[in-house]
């Protein structure tokens, strides 16, 4: 049996409880506990990182738990689980169990599938901060990873120590200067079990293959060699700063927040400063889907994009796809916003709200306004996005008019167009929601009617 640490295993406890005090900041007095949330797959690192923090919850408010994503992966997921429960109970903290489910899209890996699924179910915990194991030695790989993936300086920034999220609770990255050496001494010293995921071994996986077969004679060529690309990591997050900094300072009175379309960077500016500086042109783009939280684009991606929304004529329609999302110009401004909903035809049958692949139609009850309830039947009514040459009469004794040049003039952004519902008894169009109902519909004095209203669910980008 290890007998009472000795001044090395004290300098290993000690780097690694200050790290972990270090990262939520040093605050015993703190009026309320900081809710903290350890990532535990149960390797080593993050058995570590549970001990840790273990340890040093009580003196300074934390209030601790655990998650562990169940990926179903590995023949072995179950008895991992059951690990993490073990190991938690014996220090107290509480573990939550999330079953994953585990959704690749296009062309996605199943490792980042898997990670995708990991983050998607760490968001959903109700605390302050999600503490990860990620050390010194993940950070280099990240570092060589995106060189090779040609990165610019965000990606060589690779992984904050802390990073708040678009939802949901904060990213916390205790041991990102701590070299993966002293993890193992730690967990040495303090006589840890941790299980061993055999997918590690797999070189098929570029990280894997970077770890096994590089990093290895990296160290021995460049002893300490993970902390130096830490540190040029921390570098680079510093150039990106500034970088950014710019585009704000060149996004000042070029940004506009519309009530539909959000965030809306003004076409003009765009232009303005690519005569000036092509260089920050880009930039300013490339910042601007940032902010949208889109993945950045490859250098020829941007350069495409960029030429395109600067060339486009006035009045062309301009439809980028991205990141899941749509690029677009509307009313001189650029936007980024979700894709439109594929063509749908569901039937409505008296229901007072319709579930559509995008939101809801609710059809509730009124008197002298809206569509009249007896010209509504039961049976034969649809409800379908546009497909082109519909038209509506929306004033008794005026023409019909072409429903595009009425959601044109209302000024209704090309996206939402394509995917308004509207209500058709028969062949005729009887609602525009948000719009009127055609005079052969219209509820006639004191009669009986619905009030048509489209509830779009929030969509993000």
């Amino acid at each position: 049996m290890k007998g009472a640490p000795d001044a090395g295993d004290q300098t290993v406890l000690r780097a690694v409880r200050d790290a972990v005090v270090d990262a939520i900041g040093e605050r015993p007095l703190a009026s309320s506990a900081t809710r903290i949330v350890i990532a535990l797959s149960g390797g080593r690192d993050s058995i570590a990182l549970l001990d840790a923090f273990a340890r040093i919850a009580p003196e300074h408010r934390v209030a601790l738990s655990a998650m562990h994503v169940h990926h179903g992966l590995s023949a072995n997921a179950d008895a991992w689980a059951a690990f993490c429960s073990t190991e938690c109970a014996k220090r107290g903290v509480p573990l939550a169990v999330h079953r994953a489910r585990i959704e690749r899209r296009g062309g996605m890996s199943l490792e980042a599938a898997a990670r995708a699924g990991r983050y998607a179910a760490l968001a959903t915990a109700d605390a302050d901060f999600i503490a990860l194991a990620h050390h010194a030695d993940d950070q280099a790989e990240t570092v060589l990873l995106q060189l090779l993936r040609g990165a610019g300086s965000h990606g060589l920034a690779a992984m904050p120590r802390q990073r708040a999220m678009s939802s949901g609770p904060a990213l916390l990255r205790p041991f990102l200067a701590i070299p993966r050496s002293a993890i193992d001494a730690y967990a040495s010293v303090r006589a840890l079990a941790w299980v061993d995921d055999e997918s590690n071994a797999n070189t098929d996986v570029k990280r894997n293959f970077i770890r096994h077969e590089i990093a290895t004679r990296l160290a021995q060529a460049f002893p300490g060699y993970p902390t130096t690309l830490a540190r040029s990591a921390a570098h680079q997050a510093e150039t990106a700063k500034l970088v950014d900094e710019l585009a704000e300072l060149d996004a000042d009175g070029a940004i506009v927040t519309d009530r539909v379309a959000g965030a809306m960077l003004a076409r003009d500016a765009l232009i303005a400063l690519d005569n000036r500086a092509p260089h920050r042109a880009r930039n300013l783009l490339r910042w601007f889907l940032r902010e949208h939280h889109l993945r950045p684009p490859s250098t020829a991606r941007l350069a495409a994009m960029h030429e395109q929304l600067v060339r486009a004529a006035p009045d062309a329609r301009v439809r980028l796809i991205h990141s899941g999302a749509e690029i677009g110009i509307h009313r001189g401004h650029i936007v980024v916003h979700p894709p439109a909903i594929a063509a749908f035809a569901i039937p409505w049958r008296g229901e007072a709200r319709l579930a559509l692949p995008h939101g809801t139609l609710e059809f509730a009850s009124s008197v002298d306004a809206g569509v009249a309830r007896a010209a509504l039947p039961d049976d034969g009514v649809i409800v379908r996005a546009r497909a082109g040459g519909e038209r509506i009469r929306l004033v008794s004794g005026q023409p019909s008019q072409a429903l595009k040049r009425i959601l044109y003039d209302a000024e209704m952004p090309l996206w939402l167009r394509d995917s308004l519902p509207l209500v058709f008894c028969g062949d005729a169009l009887a609602v525009v929601p948000g719009i009127g109902v055609d005079v052969a519909f219209q509820v006639p004095p004191g009669a009986a009617g619905y009030a048509v209203n489209w509830l779009p669910a929030a969509r993000e980008v």
